[in-house]
């Protein structure tokens, strides 16, 4: 069952259709009732409207990941270490390299 938080949050986008925040709310809550989907979905409005929103990055590739779509996970995680490291945000650029690192040592390498 959908929270009213989702409902809520999505009054809230309705009045501010570009807010890198809610967007990214959104997709969250999607992703915690597995509507992946849907957090695809809100995760790839938010890189359109704001590709620099840090915390992006960590969470779509994740998301990529879970979909079995590896190639474009590490894809994501090599533009948010730049997006992260152009912000100064030394902590996201780590989590990202680390979550890069892992996934090649997991699924990509024969």
């Amino acid at each position: 069952m959908k929270s009213n938080r989702l409902d809520q949050l999505l009054s809230f986008l309705e009045a501010s259709p570009n807010d890198s925040f809610i967007l990214f709310a959104i997709a969250k809550e999607f992703e915690k009732y597995q509507e992946y989907e849907n957090a695809l979905e809100y995760y790839l409005k938010l890189k359109q409207a704001d590709e620099n929103y840090v915390g992006l990055y960590y969470h779509l590739g994740k998301l990529y990941e879970k979909k079995a779509a590896y190639q474009t996970a590490l894809e994501t995680y090599i533009k948010g270490t730049e997006v992260a490291k152009n912000a100064g945000d030394r902590h996201a650029q780590g989590e990202l390299a680390e979550a890069k690192m892992i996934l090649e040592e997991d699924f990509l390498e024969e």
